[in-house]
């Protein structure tokens, strides 16, 4: 019973479950860190997130970084 109240919830309202989320895992870090370390904390998933997107589209990372970090001269 449970399992199909989860599922119904989680296909049916999936914006509003991400966003549950989100708030609360925020929430937790924000008073279990602070600011500051929680800004530095989503920063890495971030990062995390786009290094990972770029290895699923099986692009070059090399060129990625490389790309990401040249000079603005």
């Amino acid at each position: 019973m449970l399992e199909k109240i989860i599922l119904y919830v989680i296909t049916e309202h999936r914006g509003k479950t991400i966003g549950i989320l989100l708030g609360l895992a925020a929430s937790i870090l924000f008073i279990s860190y602070g600011f500051w370390r929680t800004i530095f904390i989503v920063f890495c998933i971030v990062v995390g997130y786009l290094i990972g997107k770029k290895l699923d589209e099986n692009a070059d990372l090399e060129v990625w970084m490389k790309n990401l970090f040249k000079s603005k001269d």
